[in-house]
């Protein structure tokens, strides 16, 4: 236990980081794992939209330090490789390397 009055003011402001960190670590996961649902339910609209809340909660958390900023993007990068490894791929569609 701290002895000072500083170090028990520190102790106090490290215990609610703390808490906050954990609950925005809780809302990446809960998000990452609402798009994946939907992107296994087959349902591209709606995980076009949960892409665009797990790119909000990733950003910040990066913003917030909670957080690397390259993980943050490592994730999102996956994140949308995800979404276009299931959705309808704009290369296989396209004629132009049909010649």
């Amino acid at each position: 236990m701290p002895q000072k009055r500083s170090a028990v003011k520190e102790l106090k402001k490290s215990q609610k980081r703390h808490i906050l960190n954990l609950a925005r670590k809780k809302k990446i996961k809960d998000a990452i794992k609402h798009f994946k649902k939907s992107l296994q339910n087959k349902e591209i609209e709606s995980a076009k939209t949960q892409l665009k809340d797990v790119y909000k909660t990733l950003d910040k958390a990066a913003a917030k330090k909670t957080i690397h900023r390259n993980k943050a993007a490592r994730k999102k990068s996956r994140m949308t490789l995800l979404l276009a490894k299931t959705g309808p791929s704009s290369k296989s569609e396209s004629p132009a390397g049909k010649d």
